[in-house]
């Protein structure tokens, strides 16, 4: 959708961010990922640096008003598919 915006409108250059438009902490993708893909990782919990954002999210209201896109995925099943992904490599 985002290609075929951008072959009608040469001169435009928009910047849509794709995303479920709903924050998980690091520690949520992990524990999802362990869960979704019946895995363990081996992680340790550090300090915060400094600098480090509180809170990021992908916005997709853009996309959503401007492409009519909205996602099909859940976090789940984003995290299984990449996944399934990585072991064909």
């Amino acid at each position: 959708m985002a290609l075929n915006y951008a072959l009608k409108n040469p001169n435009n250059i928009d910047t849509f961010n794709v995303g479920t438009g709903k924050g998980d902490s690091v520690l949520e993708v992990i524990k999802s990922f362990e869960k979704t893909n019946s895995l363990t990782l081996n992680y340790e919990i550090g300090q915060k640096r400094a600098g480090d954002a509180p809170v990021v999210y992908a916005d997709n209201s853009y996309i959503k008003k401007k492409l009519n896109w909205s996602p099909k995925y859940s976090l789940e099943d984003a995290l299984l598919h990449s996944w399934n992904w990585q072991q064909t490599l």
